[in-house]
């Protein structure tokens, strides 16, 4: 007698599926069968990644709008121009902008030893920098690393830069 190459397996989800396990060594079949049993369908799985994938887009574009809410309100309170660019990379530029800036303030003058005067020279720095790509480019810069960063860009135009940003 052969073992048999067809299952009727209830899954944990309820449903009831026959499979076909000739793929299968004779001697892994049962056990096989017994772990289906243990999780839902097919179809009920991927129902359930589907929803989780739908709710962490829904998560993450309600987090982005928030992110570039805080951001445009921070950029007219601060008196911050708007960027330039590609219509895609004005918004993820206008976040990486606030970002940067918020943590260089927390860094160099909530936490460190700078002044407003300080501070007040270092915005105006990141006024005059105005390109969304390049404030993509420095998205995963540290603070403090701020001041030096806009020192470089202002020396001006050295030939390096992107030309298709």
């Amino acid at each position: 007698m052969t073992v048999r190459l067809k299952w009727n397996v209830e899954h944990a989800c309820g449903h009831e599926i026959t499979h076909d396990l000739s793929d299968r060594p004779a001697d892994r079949r049962a056990g096989f069968a017994r772990w289906l049993a243990g999780r839902d369908c097919s179809d009920c799985w991927k129902a359930a990644r589907d929803a989780d994938t739908q709710s962490k887009e829904q998560w993450l574009a309600a987090k982005r709008a928030e992110e570039q809410k805080a951001a445009a309100e921070w950029a007219e309170k601060f008196g911050m121009p708007p960027l330039e660019g590609p219509e895609r990379a004005l918004e993820w530029g206008e976040r990486s902008r606030h970002q940067l800036m918020t943590a260089a303030h927390t860094a160099l003058v909530a936490e460190g030893a700078w002044d407003e005067a300080d501070w007040a020279e270092l915005e105006d720095k990141a006024r005059a920098i105005t390109r969304a790509g390049w404030w993509l480019d420095q998205r995963d810069s540290e603070g403090p690393d701020l001041l030096e960063l806009l020192d470089a860009a202002s020396e001006g135009d050295r030939g390096t830069e992107n030309p298709f940003r």
